[in-house]
């Protein structure tokens, strides 16, 4: 049975650019060291999703409601921040583009299966920002996909600009029968 691990946007722009909070930078050293355990286990696979965006961003929904740039595809705030990209990259994992808050590429696209087949999944691990936005919305995709997997959350390595938002998005994750950690 496979365990996987999921970084939630850990990137530049959420971390030290555009849309970056006090405290991101310090998930930095766990995210990476979570990212090598998994890689240890011989049942561990870790992917990691890019907030990716385009010049015309201003003009999505999304950019309407958010007017801030950011995560621009192939500009230095879109790229993963600080030890935890080297570590994403000297485990081979997995990156995953998505365009809006959570996950869309988990079926079958252009052939090639993302992710392994629901009944060969133990445990989904999420780590990564923001909390009350991309982290619980990709909890919700992968729980809606794997649903006799355990969706699990490290609290200790995730975090929003906001605080509240963020106690109160584990607590709602909670609620929906996920395991929080390290809270």
């Amino acid at each position: 049975m496979k365990k996987l691990l999921i970084v939630v946007d850990y990137q530049n722009d959420f971390v030290d650019g555009t849309l970056g909070f006090t405290g991101a930078e310090l998930l930095d050293e766990g995210i990476a060291r979570k990212v090598r355990e998994y890689d240890r286990d011989t049942d561990g696979v870790v992917y990691y999703t890019l907030d990716t965006h385009y010049t015309n961003y201003l003009e999505t929904r999304e950019g309407k409601q958010l007017p801030v740039e950011h995560c621009i595809k192939d500009t230095e705030g879109w790229k993963v921040y600080g030890e935890t990209e080297q570590a994403l990259w000297d485990v081979d994992a997995i990156p995953l583009e998505k365009k809006t808050f959570g996950l869309c590429p988990l079926k079958i696209s252009d052939g090639y299966t993302y992710f392994p087949n629901t009944n060969d999944v133990e445990s989904i691990e999420l780590v990564g920002v923001v909390t009350n936005m991309c982290v619980i919305s990709n909890a919700v995709v992968f729980q809606a996909r794997y649903p006799n997997s355990q969706i699990i959350v490290d609290a200790s390595l995730c975090g929003s600009f906001d605080k509240e938002m963020h106690e109160k998005a584990l607590d709602v994750m909670e609620s929906m029968q996920m395991k929080i950690i390290n809270r």
